[in-house]
C-alpha cells in the first residue's frame, strides 16, 4: 500500500518531528531507524530477530538484488516480502550509490545512464533511470527510490549544479515508467553544502510530486559533519510537512539526533551490523580515557578485559542478547570466530538505535527534545 505520513507534533525549540507512517493496516511512529538488508537479509539475523528488535521498515539494495539472484527470480517468488519472509514494509534504494562507486571515470556517466563494471564477473553493465525503476517494480518493495547521480562530496559548485539538473531529468523519466501502483516512489534532493543548490533541488523535486522525499549526498566518506548538517538544514525547510523525509545512509547516534533536530524522519545505515561483526557494541555512558566523541559509546567485546565480565552488554537494554547473555560469553564467541557472537551484537546494536529513536519520539512528545539532545551530546563529550 502507498505510504501515508501524518505529522503529529513538531518540537517547540527545534525542527524535530513526531510522525506516523501507515502502509495499509501497518502503522509506525517516526523518527525511525531502518535496518539494512542489502541482500534481502539483515546480516547474521533472521527476520524474526529483526522484528523482535521492534524494527519497522527495512532497506534492501536494488543493485545487489539485480546482480543476484535477479529481479525476475524475486518476482517469481512473489516479491521481496515473500522471498525473504518479511511481513513489514521494505524500502529499496535505486542502486545509484553502488553504480557510481563502480563507474571508472566521468565518461561512464551519460545522459542516458551509467556504465560500470560488475563486481561479480567484471562484465560491463549499464543502468538507466528506467531500468532502476523497472527492477524495483519487480522487487515489489513498499518504497522505491528515484535513480539519482551521486556526486562526490568534493565536487565543485558547477559540477553539483549540472548533477542536480541531470538528477531532475532522471527523476522525471523514472516517474513516467513507474508501474507498481501499490509502491510509493520517492524523489531525492542533492546539492552538497550549498544552500541555494539544496533549495533549488528541493523545490524542483517537490514540483514533480513524489510520495516522499530523501536527502542524498550526505553519507560520503569524505564529508565533514558541518557540511552534512548544513545539507540537511538547507533541504528540509523546502520539503512538504505532510510527506516522509528520509536521510540516506546515516546511522551514527549523534547524527541521528542532529538530523532529527533538523526535521528528518527516517534513516538507514549498515553500521550497526558492521560494527557487530568486528566485536563492537553501542552502549550508553562508557568512559574510556583518551577516546572522544561517539567512540565513547562503543566497547569492543574482543578485548581481554571482558573475559570474566558476567554482566549484560548493557544493563538496562531490553534486547534478546542483553536479556540472555553476558559480555564474557559474547567475548568467547567473538574470539572463536563464532557467527552467533556477531548475531548477538547485531541484535543489540540495531535495538540500540531503535531505542534511541524511541527516546527521541518520547522527548518530542513531552516537549523536551532539546534537553534530551543536549544531555546526549554532553554525555558523549565528557570523560
Amino acid at each position: 500500500m502507498k505510504v501515508k505520513y501524518t505529522l503529529i507534533k513538531t518540537d517547540k525549540k527545534t525542527g524535530a518531528r513526531l510522525g506516523r507512517v501507515k502502509f495499509g493496516e501497518m502503522e509506525y511512529e517516526t523518527p525511525m531507524f531502518m535496518p539494512v538488508g542489502t541482500q534481502a537479509t539483515v546480516k547474521t539475523m533472521s527476520p524474526e530477530q529483526v522484528k523482535d528488535c521492534r524494527a519497522g521498515i527495512i532497506l534492501a539494495n536494488t543493485y545487489h538484488l539485480w546482480q543476484r539472484p535477479g529481479e525476475d527470480v524475486v518476482a517469481e517468488a512473489g516479491g521481496l516480502h515473500k522471498f525473504m519472509n518479511w511481513s513489514g514494509p521494505i524500502l529499496t534504494d535505486s542502486g545509484g550509490y553502488q553504480v557510481f562507486s563502480l563507474a571508472r571515470n566521468k565518461k561512464d556517466i551519460t545522459e542516458e545512464g551509467v556504465y560500470f563494471k560488475s563486481e561479480l564477473n567484471g562484465a560491463r553493465l549499464f543502468l538507466t533511470p528506467e531500468k532502476s525503476i523497472e527492477i524495483q517494480n519487480k522487487l515489489d518493495s513498499d518504497i522505491a527510490m528515484s535513480f539519482d547521480e551521486c556526486p562526490p562530496a568534493s565536487a565543485d559548485y558547477q559540477y553539483l549544479k549540472n548533477s542536480i539538473e541531470r538528477t531532475l531529468r532522471w527523476a522525471e523519466r523514472g516517474k513516467k515508467v513507474h508501474q507498481n501502483k501499490e509502491q510509493s516512489l520517492f524523489g531525492i534532493v542533492q546539492g552538497g553544502p550549498y544552500e541555494d543548490l539544496r533549495r533549488w533541488s528541493a523545490e524542483q523535486t517537490v514540483a514533480l510530486d513524489f510520495d516522499g522525499y530523501s536527502i542524498g549526498g550526505v553519507a560520503n566518506d569524505d564529508e565533514c559533519k558541518d557540511d552534512m548538517y548544513k545539507a540537511i538544514e538547507f533541504s528540509t525547510p523546502y520539503l512538504p510537512e505532510d510527506k516522509l523525509r528520509y536521510l540516506m545512509g546515516v546511522g551514527e547516534p549523534v547524527d541521528l539526533i542532529e538530523s532529527v533536530a533538523r526535521g528528518v524522519d527516517i534513516f538507514d545505515c549498515v553500521s550497526p551490523t558492521r560494527l557487530a561483526r568486528h566485536g563492537n557494541a553501542l552502549i550508553y555512558g562508557v568512559r574510556d580515557a583518551g577516546i572522544s566523541g561517539l567512540k565513547e559509546k562503543r566497547i569492543n567485546l574482543k578485548n581481554a578485559r571482558f573475559k570474566r565480565d558476567f554482566t549484560p552488554i548493557e544493563e538496562d537494554c531490553d534486547c534478546y542478547a542483553c536479556k540472555n547473555y553476558t559480555k564474557a560469553y559474547v567475548h568467547h564467541l567473538m574470539r572463536c570466530d563464532e557467527t552467533f557472537g556477531a548475531t548477538l551484537l547485531s541484535i543489540h546494536n540495531i535495538r540500540f538505535l531503535i531505542r534511541l529513536c524511541e527516546k527521541m519520539r518520547d522527548a518530542i512528545r513531552e516537549d523536551c527534545f532539546e534537553e534530551f539532545r543536549e544531555g546526549f551530546l554532553g554525555e558523549a563529550a565528557q570523560s
